[in-house]
């Protein structure tokens, strides 16, 4: 059974988004998404700068598995991606809601987080698609 932090906000696409205290919010991917990958080994993130549409595919994750592409769960402005995860892509598999964080981004909108999936929605979700 896949972690679901409750302090979390959730994508269907399997994203997690957290706000921080100074507005900004982190985001990476879940659990689940992790798990499904297995073993990273590459972890591409947008340039600081970069502006984000919701839903739109804004990095890319690949395992021994396959590549995939990581959505922005809402809209914003890259200001910090997560350097460590160059040369340490495993992060990710380690740590995926600490320190395997991919970028932090200022919302275009304050109320971004509240289209975003509650902790129990999220969960629904993946209990659909175990079933």
């Amino acid at each position: 059974m896949s972690q679901v932090p409750a302090e979390l906000k959730y994508a269907k696409s399997h994203e997690w988004a957290r706000l921080l205290p100074d507005g900004r919010v982190e985001i990476g991917i879940t659990d689940h998404a992790q798990q499904a990958l297995g073993d990273l080994v590459f972890v591409e993130v947008p340039e600081t700068g970069r502006v984000l549409e919701a839903g739109a595919a804004c990095a890319v994750v690949e395992s021994v598995k396959a590549a995939s592409d990581v959505y922005a769960p809402i809209a914003g402005t890259v200001v910090e991606g997560n350097a460590e995860l160059a040369a340490t892509p495993e992060l990710i598999n380690q740590d995926c809601y600490g320190r395997g964080w991919l970028i932090r981004v200022q919302p275009a909108s304050p109320a971004a987080l509240d289209a975003l999936l509650s902790p129990e929605a999220y969960a629904a979700v993946l209990a659909s698609a175990e079933a």
